[in-house]
């Protein structure tokens, strides 16, 4: 596995000649410092009420001018979930509601964050809903063509694709992965050969989207079931992503899924122990290595932070922090995100000092991975129960959400370290 220890930076160089100027570099020191610790700070961006959405259980995606974007699962007034903005506006964010779903043919109880897709619009999925079934469905949403004279002018929705069961149905928390062709590729939670679940891709056919089964997930130890989050992708095409249950052990597996010219082959690169049960799904850095986490739902096993490192034509795995758990507190259930300097992020459910879950970093280090509890939740105004995908932006702040606390329906927050 290639280093990813940051490159030291010297703070000092030359000699210092006289203990005056000695004694004013170290106050210097002492005050920037102090700066720095100062400036680790944990903010509550927006706190949900209802009509504004419910039970955020998504993570944000980041824009350019770092606006944030996402989904509640309920609230708006048909209680089926909204979309959001939360717009920079000075040291402060302003929601903003970009649409409110409706149910039925429109969807309902959006889980998965929204992504860009290549025309820079944002698309998303639900996991109820849909003119099929109430299998969900993929969705658009981008900004009128005009000019809206208003701040509460809603943005435009579109429907793309309502889910069929045979081809899979029902995707949960992960978001939508775009090719280069603009195909998009996900999971769904059942649907499927066996009602297991699938991994899927939509193209473009015409004027009209379609959905095509990759890959259907079987049932005893020869394969994963309910895959629960997002796909990824490496430099040659291969899939890879996560299933909650099934395996040797049935505690769950990472998945890869190959391309060929007949179709997809499905290769298990990792079995987990009964009861370690991933929910999150998985990132992968610039070297291939990826990187995920499982929630030890069951009690049986401990949560871990985990990395699969390509190794010839097996995979390596390192456990990379581990969380005691039990049958109603549990660890990661999100996404970790990681920096430009190799540090993970991520959140436990249901552990920390209040028992309300926590933020913490990972950073590489020549004798291992370091770990810092970064902010415990409390379950009052700064939220509870974390259960979105964490965001990093360029200056390395984290961004996520709760799915209770605030005013009772959940937080969008801020950690600047």
């Amino acid at each position: 596995m290639a280093s990813r220890v940051p490159a030291s930076v010297s703070l000092f160089r030359g000699s210092v000649q006289t203990t005056t100027f000695l004694i004013a570099l170290l106050f210097a020191f002492t005050l920037f410092s102090a700066h720095l610790t100062q400036a680790q700070t944990f903010t509550v961006l927006h706190s949900f009420s209802g009509p504004d959405g419910e039970y955020p259980y998504s993570g944000v995606t980041i824009d350019g001018a770092g606006n944030l974007y996402g989904t509640t699962s309920r609230g708006g007034n048909s209680q089926d979930g909204t979309a959001y903005e939360l717009k920079r506006s000075g040291s402060a964010y302003v929601l903003k509601v970009l649409h409110v779903f409706a149910g039925g043919s429109d969807g309902a109880s959006p889980y998965a964050p929204m992504v860009y897709g290549p025309n820079g619009t944002l698309y998303g999925t639900t996991s109820l809903g849909g003119g099929s079934g109430n299998n969900g469905t993929i969705f658009n949403v981008q900004p009128p063509a005009t000019i809206c004279k208003t701040v509460l002018c809603p943005w435009n929705e579109s429907v793309l694709l309502d889910f069929q069961s045979a081809e899979g149905a029902n995707p949960a928390y992960g978001g939508l992965l775009f090719d280069q062709s603009g195909n998009m590729y996900g999971t769904t939670q059942y649907g499927g050969s066996t009602n297991n679940g699938s991994v899927y891709k939509a193209s473009l056919q015409g004027q009209q989207w379609t959905q095509t089964m990759l890959h259907s997930f079987g049932s005893g130890q020869n394969d994963g079931v309910w895959p629960m989050h997002n796909v990824v992708a490496d430099r040659l095409g291969n899939l890879y992503g996560t299933t909650y249950q099934g395996g040797t052990n049935g505690g769950g597996t990472v998945f890869q899924l190959v391309p060929s010219g007949s179709g997809w082959t499905e290769n298990i690169i990792a079995n987990f122990p009964a009861g370690a049960e991933p929910q999150a799904g998985l990132i992968i850095d610039a070297a291939g290595n990826l990187y995920g986490a499982t929630s030890g739902v069951s009690g049986s096993t401990a949560s871990q932070v985990f990395e699969l490192s390509p190794s010839g034509s097996s995979w390596q795995l390192t456990v990379l922090q581990s969380f005691t758990t039990n049958r109603f507190d549990f660890g990661p259930v999100g996404n970790l995100a990681m920096d430009r300097n190799g540090n993970l992020y991520g959140a436990t459910y249901s552990l920390g000092s209040h028992g309300q879950g926590n933020v913490f970093e990972l950073s590489p280090s020549a004798n291992g991975w370091i770990y810092t509890d970064l902010h415990d939740f409390t379950g009052s105004n700064d939220g509870g129960g974390p259960i979105g995908d964490l965001t990093v932006d360029t200056n390395g702040n984290v961004y996520g959400t709760t799915q209770n606390g605030g005013s009772g329906m959940g937080v969008v927050w801020e950690f600047t370290p």
